[in-house]
């Protein structure tokens, strides 16, 4: 129907990979006998050619935070770097994991002593069966490579999905105002105020007023079947409310200074306080019959979580120790001392068994990851700021914190490589309060700005690469 050389036209006009193929068809049929060589470039080892050229800027601290501002990753970087080798060199590269221990390969390969380039007469080139009629701008392994399966990326918004207002939300380290409960309500101690906020229906109730005992809340918590909260005071008293009937069901004396930390283990209420006392009481008994009282710390007690199987309580205190114990003993059982100011930072780990991680302040600002089987530190990060809380993920080895003096960041790290995962800010105070969502996906902060913000952090898919400890016997019960 066309004639050969204006079908040849057309298609040099309209494919790339054709225009290229019938250049070099043209160039194989004129005479080879040149004027001059030309440099061939493809097929060379770039990296062992230029082995002098110091490369060391590429892992560069200014070079990783412009990846991290763009999104780019390092796979991302290597598929491009392989996109351009294909279509500049002629490398026939179509799968980047290949290209990846290539490159691992020669980064340990000596310099070679040859010539940058190889000087040769212009041949055919082979284009790997490439159709003339293809209208794509790259050559087909290309686009095989970007074909290639690769692992989706996470996007985390750097934005709150919800803000809302929390008039009178104190500007102290050592409390404990927000608490979200397995039902879905989450808790905020305002001045002498209790307050519900129901995600589910976003309706506001005020539970509890203390202002006629002229008394303010200095800490919250749920229970874990979400319908009973405990309310620790300035006063040193805690009560104990029953949501569903709004109403008091008891009312636990015993410290002399204010209520700053509240654990649940079952129907067993722990609270820290600034008389330097935690004390363990069951909340269904008359008080007094089960009271048992822990003496260790120095100062304020301003931290307490319960590990995931309820054996073990770790507090955090101002003296800047951090205590392990047991249900069968009044002293700790462990005691770490390596923190710098005071520990109110405390998360067990709920996928590796025996993991405690916990941070310090503002003379500490790290993240220190303690084996509580075998007593012995593990890693540690500088933060660079005050650590105010830690909380972590429940479907993958993640862990965000919040930080107060002097960046006021909320940082989500992954485990054990403790890379940076996300950096979100927006608290223009310190963001002293972290609770993690009923269904593990969604964190709520708030700080002495008075807000609260709802991010989404985590993923809800379970990892697949994450690591099951032999030694916890407990996730083998049935």
């Amino acid at each position: 129907m066309f004639s050969p050389e204006y079908e040849k036209r057309i298609l040099k006009h309209c494919s790339p990979v054709a225009r290229n193929l019938f250049d070099n068809i043209e160039l194989s049929t004129t005479p080879t006998s040149l004027d001059r060589f030309i440099p061939c470039r493809a097929h060379n080892n770039w990296q062992t050619c230029y082995a002098s050229i110091n490369k060391s800027n590429d892992n560069s601290p200014q070079t990783s935070k412009k990846q991290r501002d763009c999104g780019e990753t390092a796979r991302d970087s290597l598929a491009y770097s392989c996109l351009l080798k294909n279509e500049l060199l002629g490398s026939a590269i179509d799968d980047v994991k290949t290209a990846g221990e290539e490159r691992n390969e020669n980064s340990y390969t000596p310099a070679a002593k040859r010539s940058l380039f190889k000087y040769q007469s212009p041949t055919k080139q082979d284009y790997n069966g490439e159709c003339p009629y293809s209208l794509s701008p790259v050559s087909a392994k290309s686009q095989k490579l970007l074909r290639s399966p690769r692992k989706a990326t996470r996007k985390i918004s750097r934005i709150p999905f919800k803000v809302l207002d929390a008039p009178e939300l104190q500007d102290d380290f050592y409390l404990n105002l927000v608490d979200w409960s397995s039902q879905n309500v989450l808790a905020v101690g305002l001045g002498s105020c209790v307050y519900l906020w129901s995600a589910c229906t976003s309706q506001v109730t005020r539970l509890c007023d203390l202002s006629p005992d002229s008394n303010t809340v200095t800490s919250v918590s749920w229970n874990e079947r979400g319908n009973t909260v405990a309310v620790g005071t300035h006063h040193g008293y805690v009560t104990v409310w029953d949501v569903a009937a709004n109403k008091q069901i008891n009312k636990l004396n015993g410290h002399s200074a204010r209520v700053g930390a509240l654990a649940w283990n079952s129907d067993i209420l722990s609270s820290g306080s600034r008389d330097r006392w935690i004390i363990q009481r069951d909340t269904r008994t008359p008080q007094l019959q089960s009271e048992r009282r822990l003496a260790g710390h120095r100062q304020e007690v301003c931290g307490l979580k319960w590990s995931p199987d309820n054996q073990y309580l770790a507090s955090g205190g101002n003296d800047n120790r951090l205590y392990v114990w047991n249900q069968h003993s009044v002293n700790p059982v462990q005691s770490y001392t390596e923190h710098m100011a005071a520990v109110k930072a405390i998360a067990w780990s709920p996928h590796h068994h025996g993991l405690l991680a916990s941070g310090g302040g503002t003379a500490d600002r790290c993240i220190r990851f303690w084996n509580t089987l075998t007593g012995q530190p593990m890693q540690c990060v500088d933060t660079g700021s005050q650590v105010c809380n830690l909380a972590w993920s429940k479907h993958s080895s993640e862990l965000v914190s919040t930080h107060g003096y002097s960046q006021n960041q909320i940082l989500v790290w992954k485990y054990p490589s403790l890379t940076q995962v996300a950096k979100l800010t927006g608290h223009s105070y310190r963001v002293l309060y972290l609770a993690l969502s009923p269904d593990g996906e969604a964190i709520v902060t708030g700080a002495g700005d008075e807000t609260l913000r709802f991010w989404n952090v985590f993923s809800k898919a379970r990892s697949q690469k994450e690591n099951k400890s032999v030694l916890n016997l407990f996730a083998n019960i049935r």
